[in-house]
């Protein structure tokens, strides 16, 4: 019988190889499933959970010791502007609140240029990837001359760190000329902006599990753009089943700028405009009544919780508890840089966690609940069921962190000692069953030479 050439041979798919994580010290899972003798990943999904004292029923080609570890879903980043990382700490806005902190920024913003924007990114991302970060938000709304391709610089930086990201495309489009906030030379037109919002997603836009790279539309905020690009907006967003975000109730300033310009509440503008469905998300959501809270449950409107931004600006508290009983999912985020001075999902945690014991009492704001929000519940705002949690078939999006340092030493609980004793740098983290971050450090990532372009360009800035 003739021996059958390659192409006649039936062909065999290789099995990827299988990884044990192995006997961590503690697993949160985001549900409630048993892993505490660890997970099986292949390729870019767990395949397996393994209970304590138990073994892989999965063929393991390799194991990885985790005894020293805590593990967690990675955490997942609802709300941020990357390129505020170039005015952080900037004396002139220290001490001010949202609407003239913004006036203040404005004109230092619009002098950004793609190289700026470019290391601006890298630094976020890696600051949210060494905090146990796997999946982040973007929200930028600047486009000044020369800034017009601003997202296709944020994609590139996201690929090159290894990350997932849903990048939103914002836009300003009411100048200070017309009764907005923003400088008239950092606005864009209506036409401008949905033709470009069009051209994004169909370039990058993934659908589906395990997507790397999702586009989402953004107008900045009721003070920075016209009713019509809301409208328009939440239009498009329907027609090519894309998510929308934008800042709503972060101040009273804002909801009397509403009530003036609009004549109507927040809320109320939001649904004027199509916006109040299950396909949005909203950053703050502080200064809402409580039929306003009925109505954003009912619709499924989620909204991130951005703590530290919130103290930083003197805003106000985000109801989280009453949101969630009405129907909105709550995640977090971390917010500007420049509103935060910081891109770290376990600090933004951290400081969740005190926050909000202050408005309901420490009894029902526990540690595991504020997990909850930072992995599940910030991937149900962004519309993920595939990540967030650790279950079989989820993507193997995980972080891991050790409790070796002085600050952890005599701690009982593992969970609870993340975030008490102020857990901020992660051991290790895979995205999609793949090491990105090992013993600390950023594989493939020099570190010292990103920060030092990043000062300098950060010092030009504001110069």
């Amino acid at each position: 019988m003739p021996e059958l050439s390659p192409l006649d041979k039936p062909q065999v798919k290789s099995r990827s190889k299988s990884l044990w994580i192995k006997n961590p010290q503690a697993v949160f899972t985001g549900n409630d499933l048993d892993a505490a003798g660890g997970i099986v990943v292949q390729g870019s999904k767990i395949v397996e959970l393994v209970s304590a004292g138990q073994t892989p029923i999965t063929p393991i080609d390799e194991t990885e010791d985790a005894s020293q570890l805590v593990m967690l879903p990675g955490l997942i980043n609802t709300h941020h502007h990357f390129y505020q990382t170039l005015t952080r700490a900037w004396a002139p806005v220290v001490n001010q609140p949202l609407f003239p902190w913004l006036k203040t920024l404005y004109p230092v913003w619009a002098k950004l240029t793609p190289n700026a924007l470019s290391l601006a990114c890298d630094v976020a991302l890696a600051e949210l990837l060494l905090s146990g970060c796997t999946t982040t938000t973007d929200h930028h709304y600047l486009f000044p001359t020369g800034m017009e391709d601003a997202i296709d610089v944020q994609v590139d930086s996201v690929k090159r760190m290894g990350m997932r990201a849903l990048l939103t495309r914002g836009s300003m489009s009411l100048g200070e000329d017309e009764g907005g906030l923003p400088p008239r030379h950092t606005v864009q037109s209506g036409d401008a902006i949905l033709k470009d919002s069009q051209r994004l997603i169909d370039t990058y836009h993934e659908r589906g599990d395990g997507a790397w790279m999702q586009i989402a539309l953004a107008p900045c905020s009721p003070f920075s753009v016209t009713r019509e690009i809301m409208a328009d907006s939440a239009q498009l967003a329907k027609d090519e089943d894309v998510r929308l975000h934008t800042h709503l109730a972060e101040t009273l300033d804002e909801e009397d700028f509403c009530l003036k310009m609009f004549g109507m509440r927040t809320v109320d503008y939001l649904e004027s405009v199509g916006w109040l469905s299950d396909r949005t998300w909203l950053a703050h959501g502080i200064h809402f009544n409580e039929d306003e809270i009925r109505r954003l449950g009912a619709a499924g409107t989620g909204i991130t919780h951005c703590p530290v931004s919130n103290m930083r600006l003197a805003s106000g508290m985000c109801p989280t508890l009453e949101l969630i009983e009405a129907g909105s999912p709550i995640g977090l985020g971390v917010d500007g840089s420049a509103s935060n001075d910081a891109s770290n999902m376990m600090y933004e945690a951290r400081q969740a966690l005190y926050l909000q014991r202050l408005k309901y009492g420490a009894a029902k704001i526990t540690p595991e609940l504020i997990l909850g929000w930072a992995t599940k519940g910030s991937a149900s705002l962004i519309g993920r069921s595939d990540i967030g949690e650790i279950a079989v078939g989820k993507q193997a999006d995980l972080a891991f962190f050790k409790l070796d340092e002085l600050r952890f030493s005599g701690s009982h609980d593992p969970i609870s000692a993340l975030l008490l004793c102020g857990a901020d740098k992660a051991e290790q983290v895979m995205i999609g069953g793949k090491w990105r971050v090992k013993e600390g450090q950023i594989i493939g990532l020099d570190t010292q030479t990103l920060m030092a372009r990043h000062r300098a360009v950060a010092a030009q800035l504001v110069s």
